[in-house]
């Protein structure tokens, strides 16, 4: 057997040669009490993402009896989707470091205008790739996984897309800071998968019994002891070294992320949103249940005939409705549970739970409270209440997921050759929405209720004179990001415009009077022509031409 790698771990031992799927084994205890919990959560939300140890695609998953933590995990990660990966917009902008700029090249304003200019149709570019990419169905997929396990990892393979492994399908492990620094993945392939030049000795190395089976194939990740900042990486088959599978990595071009839902001190995965309401959807699965069981007993109708009295069974069952029969009513009776109080507090609580979770999944029903009558702006505030809890996932997600997956995209797309590559010290991507645009949305509530209370308070005329307009215009558009580039006129084009409009005004209050003067030496002049004709014709001189 082959022996590959020798990896540090303080935590579980000192230094052992072993192989990648010995290493998996080893770390699998570690990631049990997260695997239990998060099949737990799965089985109240979507079963199908988290199943059961062993399950096949002919296992059948449980049917919750709720479809409130189902909707609320899609809805929820439909929104963090949005928020993550805009559509056609961008959500990171490609900023200059101008003091670096100015030091390598001197650069005036104009200068670094221009570069911010052609940053900005970078930003198009990169932004058209990712939508072809098809990158946001595996995402989608991603995020469901997150909410749900709290973990996840996701390859971003230039050629493939992404693809997401399974919490149950990975391991890895973390510094202190929270930093990976080894991740194994386990997959079954087929063995044509594998090289030529392993694959019979593979297939030799599997028992008589298996030799039908998927061959277990791992990928082992890690820091290399020597430099931090660089990872390494190799595939095993059967404790086999794959050819070819062998390279390295940059810390922050790793096409591997392990992503978490939240970050917990010292552990190695993180815990997931529906954990955290795990109690609220356990409540309303045994309540449901419970209403929906009595309530199918309570719908079955069921008549009693008394067994000395003289109506005959045979005559209530046979009679067709409307029918006249002879008969005693006291000898007939329905049968009751006589539940309705208890159903009815049951029904109670239902809905206080599925008030709750509504509003911790963001469901649209929450931001509307039961009244007559409900202001728009009172859903606007409420709404964007709710948006500000997703807080802390939006700035781990950012952190851990938007700014890698951008570099390694870039990075791809230059090696490509589709964009080119740029300096890292002079320009840097920064992450725009998430917990950004939170930050952006609360300057932008704080300068509308400025000038509103100053318009309020002091009159419109006070803005006109003190408040700069074109930068409320400007900072606003910021806030909402919204590109300002041929929409905003700049001073000069402004002041262009009120020249010629007071050129306009200047025409338009002399014209009348120069149209006067004008029309006045018009009439004038016909006046002494007519006049000069006249003594003509009196003194017998015609003012015809001669014909000859």
């Amino acid at each position: 057997m082959e022996q590959t790698g020798v990896y540090i771990d303080s935590k579980l031992e000192d230094s052992l040669s072993i192989t990648a799927k010995q290493r998996y084994e080893k770390c699998e205890e570690y990631r049990e009490p997260y695997l239990r919990r998060a099949r737990e959560a799965a089985k109240l939300t979507l079963p199908y993402l988290m199943v059961e140890e062993g399950a096949t695609i002919h296992t059948s998953l449980p049917t919750p009896f709720q479809g409130v933590g189902a909707r609320g995990v899609n809805n929820l990660a439909s929104k963090i989707l949005m928020v993550a990966l805009p559509p056609n917009a961008p959500f990171f902008r490609l900023a200059v470091n101008n003091y670096q700029l100015q030091q390598q090249s001197q650069a005036e304003e104009s200068v670094q205008s221009e570069i911010e200019k052609v940053l900005g149709k970078l930003e198009s570019v990169i932004v058209g790739e990712i939508e072809v990419s098809g990158d946001r169905v595996p995402l989608f997929e991603a995020l469901k996984h997150l909410l749900i396990t709290g973990n996840v990892l996701i390859q971003i393979d230039k050629d493939e897309g992404i693809r997401v492994f399974h919490l149950d399908k990975y391991v890895v492990k973390r510094d202190p800071m929270g930093k990976p620094l080894e991740i194994i993945t386990k997959e079954e392939v087929h063995p044509l998968v594998l090289p030529v030049e392993i694959r019979e000795q593979v297939i030799t190395a599997q028992r008589s019994e298996e030799k039908d089976k998927d061959i277990e194939l791992y990928t082992w990740m890690k820091r290399d002891p020597d430099d931090y900042n660089k990872w390494t990486i190799h595939q095993e088959a059967n404790d086999i070294l794959v050819p070819g599978s062998e390279g390295e990595y940059p810390d922050e071009l790793l096409p591997w992320l392990a992503l978490r839902n939240n970050r917990v001190d010292g552990q190695d995965y993180g815990r997931g949103f529906v954990e955290e309401y795990i109690g609220d959807l356990k409540s309303l699965e045994s309540l449901t249940q419970a209403l929906v069981e009595g309530s199918a007993a309570a719908s079955k109708v069921l008549f009693l005939v008394k067994p000395n009295g003289t109506t005959r069974v045979r005559t209530i069952a046979d009679s067709p409705n409307g029918a006249i029969r002879e008969g005693a009513v006291d000898d007939v009776g329905v049968l009751q549970l006589n539940k309705f109080n208890d159903f009815r507090v049951v029904q109670e609580q239902i809905n206080k739970i599925e008030q709750r979770l509504a509003s911790n999944f963001l469901l649209n029903q929450s931001v509307q409270r039961q009244a007559e009558r409900v202001t728009a702006e009172e859903i606007r505030f409420m709404a964007q209440e709710l948006e500000q809890a997703l807080g802390g996932f939006y700035s781990i997600l950012s952190r851990e997921f938007q700014l890698p997956y951008l570099r390694v995209r870039m990075s791809q797309l230059a090696k490509a050759g589709k964009v080119p590559q740029l300096p890292k010290d002079s320009v840097r991507p920064a992450i725009v929405t998430g917990l950004e645009a939170l930050s952006r949305g609360h300057d932008r509530n704080k300068l509308v209720s400025f000038i509103g209370t100053i318009a309020q308070t002091l009159g419109p005329q006070t803005i006109e004179r003190y408040i700069n307009v074109q930068d409320v215009i400007k900072r606003l558009a910021t806030a909402d990001a919204i590109d300002t580039e041929g929409l905003i006129k700049d001073e000069e084009t402004m002041a262009m415009e009120a020249q010629q409009a007071q050129q306009q005004q200047l025409m338009q209050s002399v014209a009348p009077s120069v149209a006067g003067e004008v029309g006045k030496g018009i009439n004038e002049n016909i006046k002494q022509e007519r006049e000069a004709g006249r003594q003509a014709e009196a003194e017998g001189i015609s003012t015809s031409p001669e014909i000859g």
